[in-house]
C-alpha cells in the first residue's frame, strides 16, 4: 500500500482512536528493534510469526520496505514459518524452532488474525521467559495478549464497530507508522520505558 492510500486511510480514521492506537503499537515496535544490532536475521533482530493458517507475508514485505525507507534496518524482519518447503531459500527457511532460541535483545512480533494455538503460545512463552520482547497484533486472543509486553487487538469480523478497520488495514497502518520518528517527547518516554523493560526482563545476577 503506497503513501497516498495510507494517508487516505488515516484521514478516514481520524477521530476514531485507531490512528493513536496503531501509532502507539508501531512506536513500541520501533523502540524495541532500535535497541537491536543492524540487519535482519541477526541476534537481537525482529522475528515475525503468524498462526498455523496465516503467515504474515504482506506485513513482512511492508516492514522490509519501511526498513529501507526509514534507514532503520532492524525493522526488516525474519519471517518464522510453520512449514518450510524443500528447497526454500535461506531467508524463507526459518521455522518455529527459531523462537526457541530467541532471547534478550530480540523482538517477537506475533500476527494472529485467528487463535494462536498451543504450539505457538508455548514457544512465545519460552521466548519471553528467556528475555525476548513480545508484541502481538491479534483479534482477541486473551492468552496471547497475556504473554505480550504490548498488544493491539482488532475486533474480528462480526464484532467490529463501524469505525474499526479491517485486520489487514491495521497491519498497513502499523508498518507505516513504524517507519516514522515519534515526536521528541514521546521518544523520550519510549526510551525510558525500554530501559525499564530491559531491567525487568534481565536474568538475575549469578551468585558466586
Amino acid at each position: 500500500m503506497d503513501a497516498i492510500r495510507v494517508s487516505a486511510l488515516r484521514e478516514v480514521l481520524t477521530g476514531t482512536g485507531w490512528l493513536e492506537s496503531t501509532r502507539e503499537f508501531a512506536w513500541a515496535l520501533r523502540s524495541s528493534v532500535s535497541r537491536a544490532p543492524d540487519g535482519p536475521g541477526t541476534a537481537g533482530g525482529l522475528l515475525l510469526v503468524g498462526t498455523e493458517g496465516e503467515e504474515p507475508w504482506h506485513m513482512a514485505a511492508h516492514l522490509d520496505n519501511e526498513a529501507a525507507w526509514s534507514g532503520l534496518p532492524q525493522l526488516s524482519p525474519t519471517l518464522v514459518r510453520w512449514r518450510v518447503p524443500p528447497g526454500a531459500p535461506a531467508h524463507l527457511a526459518v521455522d518455529l524452532r527459531r523462537l526457541e532460541r530467541a532471547g534478550r535483545g530480540e523482538t517477537v512480533l506475533v500476527v494472529a488474525p485467528e487463535a494462536a494455538g498451543a504450539p505457538l503460545l508455548e514457544r512465545v512463552h519460552d521466548a519471553r521467559r528467556t528475555g525476548a520482547t513480545v508484541l502481538a497484533l491479534d483479534t482477541g486472543d486473551t492468552e496471547l495478549q497475556g504473554l505480550a509486553h504490548e498488544a493491539l487487538t482488532v475486533p474480528p469480523t462480526g464484532l467490529r464497530e463501524e469505525a474499526a478497520p479491517a485486520f489487514d488495514v491495521v497491519q498497513h497502518l502499523v508498518t507505516a507508522a513504524a517507519g516514522e520518528e515519534p515526536p521528541r517527547g514521546r521518544r523520550r518516554v519510549l526510551d525510558r520505558m525500554a530501559r525499564l523493560a530491559e531491567r525487568l526482563t534481565a536474568p538475575p545476577p549469578m551468585r558466586w
